[in-house]
């Protein structure tokens, strides 16, 4: 087995679910008058009480009590019917061979309906991991430093592969080396990659680097 764990964030980076759970915000709320690539920058990574804290703000008014789960309802909806593994992921997958892990901010039932519909659900198994189970989100390092360790292995043994700002801080915070997919990054300690097909040559080149 290789000395090496990967930890995959999820919305973004393995699933293309952050459009979907923007659409499903728009359609639920249309007097939100905000463009959707806008939303899905500004969301991107975040949790949900940050997301709905905002939607208020932009709205000058509070959310109904029930609107979080009606919303998740909605967005589960459109996620077993439209969503898709981001591009190159499948085959990226079947190309490793080290210990994978998922750590998101998402609910479990979110993550492993999002693993499922996707049909990646049998390459990490029971190795996935959700802020709601420790209770303390992203930029938070808490949920790495739980998935190493649930993961029997230190942070120095793990990369994180991410592509939003709030988990690439966090990641680094756990002193975990970050590839970040799809967007740039100022941090020297993080390296960047925009098409799946790299992930494994890079994942290569660290595990070697760790012998």
């Amino acid at each position: 087995m290789s000395n090496l764990c990967v930890i995959f964030d999820l919305d973004g980076t393995l699933v293309d679910s952050e459009t979907l759970g923007t659409e499903s915000l728009l359609e639920l709320l249309p007097e939100l008058d905000a463009p959707l690539e806008t939303l899905i920058a500004a969301y991107r990574g975040q949790r949900m009480a940050t997301i709905l804290a905002d939607v208020e703000r932009r709205l000058n008014r509070k959310l109904p009590a029930d609107f979080e789960h009606h919303y998740r309802d909605h967005a589960s909806a459109r996620m077993r019917t439209h969503l898709k593994p981001m591009p190159g992921v499948v085959e990226m997958l079947k190309q490793l061979t080290f210990p994978l892990a998922v750590a998101s901010s998402a609910p479990p039932a979110k993550i492993q309906l999002a693993l499922n519909v996707c049909g990646i659900d049998h390459y990490f198994g029971q190795n996935v991991f959700s802020c709601y189970e420790i209770n303390t989100w992203k930029p938070d390092p808490a949920i790495f430093l739980h998935t190493a360790h649930a993961m029997n292995v230190t942070p120095q043994q793990c990369v994180v592969v991410e592509d939003s700002d709030v988990g690439v801080v966090a990641a680094l915070a756990a002193g975990i080396r970050v590839l970040r997919y799809g967007f740039p990054h100022t941090s020297p300690e993080v390296t960047e990659f925009r098409e799946m097909k790299r992930l494994p040559s890079l994942l290569q080149e660290l595990s070697l680097d760790l012998r």
